[in-house]
């Protein structure tokens, strides 16, 4: 592989707290919020009534691949 690398995405991704993740991506504005919800939650045990429900990265990667 000697071909140069024709493009590398910058993304800073913090902890917000337990599984609520802010994601800062190329020419958005706006962080993107990455958690859990419904059977996601469920299987990891997060209470919906404390924890605000966010797409989880699994709804991004099947977006992106549908894409």
């Amino acid at each position: 592989m000697t071909d140069p690398v024709a493009y590398r995405s910058r993304v800073r991704v913090e902890r917000v707290r337990g599984s609520l993740r802010r994601a800062y991506l190329p020419v958005e504005p706006e962080p993107v919020s990455f958690g859990v919800h419904s059977e996601v939650a469920e299987h990891y045990g997060v209470d919906p009534q404390i924890h605000e429900p966010h797409a989880a990265t699994l709804d991004y990667l099947v977006a992106a691949a549908a894409g």
